[in-house]
């Protein structure tokens, strides 16, 4: 189970930490904005990793989602936090990432401050069953034929349509 009093930076819309908040409370429905990293991992067929959220997640518990996604823990730059995601979730160490640059995303529990990243990589992925149901690539073609269908976060849909190509 998630650690509810884990604690997060709270941050304005710029990164700069303004504070801290439990995970408890940042996931709460205040919708403190705190930051969060993302990686989507593509092979050199251009298919894209995705990982299946457990079912004992605090949000979006079962869906599929980007390859790595993780809070950035207090005190933590946003390059530490996605190669200890990365790290921890993947088993990956050698990767090199790309900035995709950073938005606000809110749901109706949260609002988070995403780092996005995309990184090629055809090594080894070993998903950590301490932290993911499962994972594997999926093509373009099947994303887009899944989008809208519950089966993704509403996160990644609308990352994957912000920064891969409109699909509708």
């Amino acid at each position: 189970m998630d650690n509810k009093q884990e604690l997060f930076p709270v941050v304005d819309e710029d990164g700069n930490i303004l504070g801290s908040v439990s995970r408890g409370e940042a996931h709460s429905g205040s919708k403190i904005l705190h930051p969060v990293v993302h990686l989507h991992l593509f092979n050199s067929r251009g298919e894209l990793y995705l990982q299946q959220r457990p079912d004992w997640k605090d949000i979006q518990p079962s869906r599929w989602d980007t390859a790595t996604g993780g809070h950035i823990d207090l005190g933590e730059n946003v390059d530490a936090a996605l190669r200890r995601e990365v790290r921890e979730e993947l088993g990956i160490v050698d990767f090199t990432p790309e900035s995709l640059g950073h938005y606000v995303f809110e749901s109706q529990r949260e609002r988070e401050l995403v780092f996005v990243h995309r990184a090629t990589y055809d090594g080894p992925v070993t998903p950590n069953p301490d932290e993911l149901a499962g994972g594997r690539f999926w093509t373009r073609q099947e994303i887009i034929s899944n989008i809208g269908k519950c089966i993704f976060t509403p996160n990644f849909e609308q990352e994957y349509q912000r920064f891969f190509g409109n699909v509708k």
